[in-house]
């Protein structure tokens, strides 16, 4: 009786840890696959994040030539800021647009 648990143990641990391998693979292989695909039809580009709070954060999103500064919460997203791309060197002609929350 132990020894024929033993038995099937020893047969079918190989063959989960396999199982458990190649379910991996494949999934890292789709996940390169799938992102080169979108990579070239992509007009929406995450810029940079920062965590203000557990649970809050900012984020600058570029956007059709736009850059758009996000409030994210777990309720939703906030539209907080937009402005044009920065240009090289040129910071203090560049302000901001206010967009007021709904």
């Amino acid at each position: 009786m132990i020894v024929e648990y033993l038995a099937r143990l020893a047969l079918l641990l190989p063959i989960l840890g396999l199982l458990i391998w190649s379910s991996l693979r494949l999934t890292r292989y789709l996940q390169t696959r799938f992102v080169g695909m979108q990579g070239a039809a992509r007009s929406v580009q995450l810029v940079e994040t920062s965590l203000v709070a557990p649970g809050l954060k900012l984020a600058v999103v570029r956007f059709h030539n736009r850059e758009i500064l996000l409030g994210l919460s777990r309720q939703g997203l906030v539209r907080l800021a937009e402005s044009d791309p920065v240009a090289s060197g040129d910071n203090a002609s560049q302000k901001p647009t206010e967009i007021d929350p709904v």
